[in-house]
């Protein structure tokens, strides 16, 4: 541990960062359920069972909506294939708005199951943190005193740069658990639109932007293993360079990375609704 101001700033704020990393890899692979010791997830849960009477309360009007849409004269009415493929439609969606919270948590399961399978397919990779390499420390040493306080104003400030984006990485991870407590909860009234054929729609797009809300969480470990490797790699230091022009330099490139990492897990939703044709 070195005593010098300016490697103390910088590595102070990567080790913040690297406790936000950390602290995202145990999100992204904890469950709604565990999620807080699981009181929202209770609280979530009586919000859903109420919605369920609202849910069936919507499905005889979607219903009732897709029989009289569908139906092009009061005798195709009378069809006993017309009644019966409209009463399989209630039903089913009856059963998809009654088990609407299995439904959620099959769904939010099978997207955990692909989280885990990358966690497992990368084994440590991610354990790779972002560390002030060798170089740079003896770079930093080597600057005279007059040299080191315009070097220390640079390292303040990208050590500030990395502390605001480390907290606003830790806040979008957060966000996504908003977002899925949400969705869940409201889950039985979009289920209810399977009732009708013209409404199903609203039911389809539901599902799709809740998997997608869990796949986020693939998109964001892929992100951090990704950055992870950058921050491995070792500075490259052009020969004859003054210290503080390598240190600049690192600085620059480090704080580069990172807003690169952050912009990619902040469009996380966007990239994984992309990717599933949702817009």
């Amino acid at each position: 541990m070195s005593d010098n101001w300016v490697v103390s700033t910088l590595e102070d704020a990567l080790s913040n960062w690297n406790d936000k990393l950390a602290e995202i890899w145990s999100l992204v692979s904890q469950t709604p359920e565990s999620f807080r010791g699981g009181e929202i997830w209770t609280v979530i849960v009586s919000i859903h069972n109420a919605l369920v009477g609202f849910g069936y309360g919507l499905l005889v009007l979607f219903f009732a909506m897709g029989v009289f849409r569908s139906a092009a004269s009061f005798r195709e009415l009378q069809r006993p294939e017309f009644a019966l493929r409209h009463f399989i439609r209630f039903l089913l969606a009856k059963v998809a708005v009654g088990s609407s919270l299995e439904l959620i948590t099959a769904i939010y399961k099978i997207c955990g199951g692909v989280v885990s399978t990358v966690m497992g397919g990368i084994g440590s990779a991610i354990s790779t943190t972002a560390t002030l390499p060798d170089k740079i420390v003896e770079a930093i040493e080597d600057v005279s005193f007059l040299e080191s306080i315009p070097l220390w104003l640079v390292s303040l400030l990208g050590s500030l740069l990395i502390t605001v984006l480390s907290f606003v990485l830790i806040l979008t991870v957060y966000g996504r658990f908003f977002k899925l407590y949400m969705a869940t909860a409201i889950a039985p009234i979009p289920l209810s639109s399977f009732a009708g054929q013209p409404s199903s729609s609203i039911g389809m797009a539901f599902i799709k932007s809740y998997a997608a809300i869990c796949l986020e969480g693939c998109v964001i470990l892929l992100a951090c293993i990704i950055f992870s490797q950058f921050a491995s790699s070792p500075p490259v230091v052009a020969e004859g360079l003054a210290p503080a022009t390598v240190v600049w330099n690192y600085i620059g490139e480090l704080v580069f990375n990172m807003l690169v990492l952050v912009g990619s897990i902040k469009m996380s939703d966007r990239i994984i609704r992309e990717l599933m044709g949702l817009g």
